[in-house]
């Protein structure tokens, strides 16, 4: 399937991110460094947020025993693969992310306090803005040449009680980060459609 989003006169996409990439499911061994993953952070947390609250916590998971601890805890599904990827990514959200508004959000006073008061509404607050950090994240992986498997099919209270019981992080997704393997060995799965913007918009 082809598509001309990008093809626009007046409009210039980096393809790498978005019609070339693919959702990822098999990887060659060639090792991620975690160093390149720091360095997508540092470009995406500069993206925006509501309040600049900056909820979205990460969990860098290599091969070995602390990959297990975690596959233990993902749909069967997905286990064999994340065995296999090069590195594991948990991405999550701090609740207490108020706790930096002396950093982020100095501008606003007595905001940390009022936050620190309604701790529902700093749950969802926190969660829908770090769901808006993992998509930055997974374009800026794809931009710096990564190939990126994301996956929710997890038990989110088992990774948290495994992973987050002393900071309190609670678990969004877990992502799969390498080089992709080749088509032809399942790496990626057929493309299929997307919705065009006369279906997604209207203009009022």
């Amino acid at each position: 399937m082809t598509t001309d989003v990008l093809q626009h006169p007046s409009v210039s996409l980096d393809p790498r991110i978005f019609q070339d990439a693919r959702t990822t499911n098999l990887f060659t061994d060639e090792p991620v460094d975690v160093a390149t993953v720091r360095e997508v952070y540092e470009a995406v947390r500069w993206a925006p947020t509501a309040m600049n609250c900056q909820p979205l916590r990460l969990a860098l998971v290599e091969r070995g025993e602390g990959r297990e601890r975690l596959v233990a805890h993902l749909a069967k599904g997905n286990q064999d693969k994340t065995l296999r990827a090069p590195l594991s990514i948990v991405v999550a959200y701090d609740p207490a992310f108020h706790e930096h508004f002396d950093v982020l959000a100095p501008h606003r006073a007595g905001a940390r306090e009022k936050m620190d008061g309604d701790p529902g509404f700093r749950d969802a607050f926190a969660r829908t803005n770090a769901l808006i950090q993992l998509g930055y994240l997974i374009l800026g992986l794809r931009a710096a040449g990564l190939a990126v498997g994301p996956m929710t099919g997890l038990d989110a209270a088992g990774v948290d009680a495994e992973l987050f019981a002393d900071s309190g992080w609670r678990t969004l997704a877990v992502l799969n980060v390498g080089h992709a393997a080749s088509d032809e060995d399942g790496a990626v799965r057929p493309r299929a459609g997307r919705l065009d913007f006369e279906t997604a918009a209207v203009v009022l």
